[in-house]
């Protein structure tokens, strides 16, 4: 089992990853390369080699599998994309399921329903939200009085699992994972050719599975923003507690407005939450970001007490982990599903906006799908311009 560095500058989160690649020598050649392994890379290697088994797969993995925002996600599973329902895009939790059951993945998928939670009923509530029966179960005191408005079709997972079942997969099926493999440089030619620290290998078609990491190598530098969002586990709670805070129905929930506040159960009834988000310093780099010091630690502190404030039963409520992850969005909250701004021999999916923990599954085998060019690419996907985003 490989937990996470305690000393890491981003904090510990609660998953575990109870599953190590074999480590192989990296081949010169491939078919099909990968660039990261976390929900994405690990879908799409899976996927291709469930539905190509003749052809190569080589995934490069610049820490350890899971080590950037897939393992570092709170676990909640939703329906849609941050900006909605997408033409075309489908039942991505039904997708889920059948994606976990062809490659034989457990990660306690709890499927009980999300609620929107807002201080207005006139909050703008998401596409496929239907209005709650009754009163609402959550009155929190934050910034008003925030309560249940709408309820959508969503749950959570163990991502720690889910990361694990997916590297499980892929390796069983037959493909190659690279840990402390960090591609430096992607030349792109008639056969593209990555380049890292142990050599070279030449390939067919790249995806660039990156999300929220390695801008400059996704070519995704001039279209999307990166930020680490927060997040904290508090101790189980009793079912005395969870009744009077209005969480005993075990269903997650979101802020259908701003300040902006997420949580969901896990299967020990303790509650995760999470809200803020922390700009990368100067340098563009969020692996200088330290959650135990400067203005992450200040947002953390404050989050403390915001959640102890919503309601008298949460007032001593012991806080057992910490942590950040790296999160992305484009200006228009779409996922990034298209060719590297270089050479359409690369793909580039990502920037789920705080929705991937279903989606980059989901899109992880539509990107399979492409690259074998039984799929194309949705319109929706394109690149756009970073812009300003205003939170």
């Amino acid at each position: 089992m490989r937990p996470f560095a305690k000393n890491d500058p981003w904090g510990e989160p609660p998953w575990r990853i109870d599953f190590v690649p074999p480590k192989r020598p990296a081949p010169r050649t491939a078919d099909f390369a990968i660039v990261g392994a976390g929900f994405t890379g690990l879908a799409a290697a899976a996927w291709l080699r469930l539905l190509a088994p003749k052809k190569s797969v080589v995934v490069f993995e610049e820490n350890h599998i899971g080590a950037g925002a897939s393992g570092r996600t709170g676990g909640m599973v939703l329906t849609e994309s941050a900006a909605g329902q997408l033409s075309g895009l489908g039942d991505v939790l039904a997708g889920l399921k059948k994606i976990h059951r062809k490659l034989k993945i457990e990660c306690d998928l709890a499927l009980p329903g999300a609620w929107e939670i807002a201080r207005n009923d006139l909050a703008e509530t998401s596409d496929n939200a239907r209005p709650l029966r009754g009163p609402s179960p959550i009155h929190w005191r934050d910034s008003g009085d925030l309560h249940v408005v709408s309820q959508v079709r969503g749950g959570s997972l163990n991502p720690g699992k889910q990361v694990a079942g997916l590297a499980r997969a892929a390796t069983r099926l037959g493909a190659v994972i690279l840990e402390h493999s960090k591609i430096s440089e992607i030349r792109w030619s008639d056969s593209p050719e990555l380049q890292f620290a142990g050599g070279s290998l030449r390939t067919g078609k790249v995806l660039l599975a990156t999300n929220a990491l390695s801008f400059e190598v996704s070519g995704l530098t001039h279209h999307a923003h990166a930020k680490l969002t927060l997040a904290v586990r508090t101790a189980p709670l009793g079912e005395r507690e969870l009744e009077a805070i209005g969480l005993k129905s075990r269903k997650s929930f979101y802020t259908a407005d701003f300040p902006y506040l997420w949580g969901r159960l896990c299967p020990d009834d303790s509650i995760i939450w999470g809200a803020g988000l922390v700009d990368p310093p100067t340098s563009g780099d969020l692996e200088e970001v330290n959650v135990r010091k400067g203005r992450s630690a200040e947002i953390l502190k404050k989050f403390r007490r915001r959640l102890r404030n919503l309601h008298p039963e949460l007032a001593k409520t012991k806080i057992t982990h910490e942590w950040g992850g790296p999160i992305a969005f484009q200006q228009n909250f779409h996922p990034i599903l298209a060719y590297h701004p270089k050479s359409h021999d690369g793909v580039v999916l990502g920037v789920f906006a705080g929705h991937g923990v279903a989606l980059s599954v989901y899109l992880g085998t539509w990107a399979a799908e492409i690259l074998l060019g039984r799929r194309d690419l949705p319109h929706w996907g394109r690149l756009g311009r970073a812009g300003q985003l205003d939170f």
